[in-house]
């Protein structure tokens, strides 16, 4: 399974942030999975693709990116692409399943951004949330509200998972069900 992962490019993180992404990574080539990834190798994403040695690595970046230090060495592959937004169309098209890391707010727009796309039914990809010393609690209880309050359907909030360590992320990725919405806000979504 080809398993996309955003996360945060920071270098100034609690260690155990590190730590998981990088057991995930490990998890994932232990796993016989590829890993889809901005290229980064700083941060979580370096962390993870350092994990995933020995496993398929596939980065896809910025041209601009393209200076000393930016980018992993070890990727298999590495895809360029012009902008952002063409980087977000092939890590998303080549995934089977994401993985959200810790991140900030480029990780949180991925993260909606292919949550939306789930909800709308342009795709059935597991999607899970790795909550690394409840990092992802508030925005749990902020899609909570959502949904309580009518902004959003509840049954979006089946869409994804939030795991609390790197094992549960990858069983979840690896086990789900293909699980999709609809433009009709999932209102006969039943499960």
């Amino acid at each position: 399974m080809k398993i996309c992962i955003y996360g945060a490019s920071s270098n100034r993180l609690e260690p155990r942030y590190y730590e998981d992404a990088r057991r995930f990574g490990t998890l994932l080539a232990e796993g016989g999975h590829s890993l889809i990834f901005g290229g980064g190798a700083g941060g979580l994403m370096g962390a993870c693709a350092e994990g995933a040695s020995g496993a398929e690595i596939i980065g896809v970046a910025p041209r601009f990116f393209d200076e000393p230090g930016i980018l992993y060495p070890g990727c298999t592959r590495m895809i360029y692409t012009e902008t952002m937004r063409e980087r977000k169309a092939i890590m998303e098209e080549e995934a089977e399943a994401f993985v959200v890391l810790p991140g900030g707010i480029g990780t949180f727009e991925e993260f909606f951004e292919t949550l939306t796309l789930k909800q709308l039914g342009r795709h059935d990809k597991p999607i899970a949330l790795l909550n690394t010393l409840g990092c992802y609690d508030a925005m749990q209880e902020l899609l909570r509200r959502s949904a309580e309050t009518g902004f959003m359907s509840a049954n979006c909030l089946k869409l994804y998972a939030l795991c609390d360590s790197p094992a549960a992320a990858l069983d979840y990725v690896e086990n789900a069900d293909r699980l999709t919405g609809g433009i009709s806000r999932l209102e006969d979504y039943a499960k």
